[in-house]
């Protein structure tokens, strides 16, 4: 599996707009995705909230389906070995960023 680290910056007072512009382009690119690919991707997004304390958001792109960890105390270490096992043979990447961790399942 690949892990990566981004730098991202707050947005300051435009937090709020920041985040309902993000909800409207993550469902605009939901439409561009098959009930089967969405139900997969909710899938990994209960199993992530059984390895992890916390909430996990799913966020739609164009070329993959970001699954955002804002928790990262993690409650099930077997869970999570197996898991990110299983991710990287369905090669889905795993990038560290300081508000969490986001798992990145390629759109096929």
């Amino acid at each position: 599996m690949q892990t990566q680290e981004l730098e991202t910056r707050s947005a300051g007072r435009y937090a709020y707009f920041a985040a309902q512009d993000a909800a409207v382009k993550s469902y605009a690119a939901s439409t561009h995705y098959t009930s089967q690919q969405k139900l997969n991707a909710e899938r990994k997004k209960l199993v992530l909230e059984m390895a992890y304390y916390g909430q996990v958001h799913i966020n739609y792109r164009k070329k993959f389906v970001a699954l955002k960890v804002a928790n990262t105390n993690v409650q099930n270490r077997k869970l999570l070995t197996e898991l990110e096992r299983d991710f990287a043979e369905e090669n889905v990447a795993r990038v560290q960023t300081p508000q969490g961790i986001v798992y990145r399942i390629p759109k096929v």
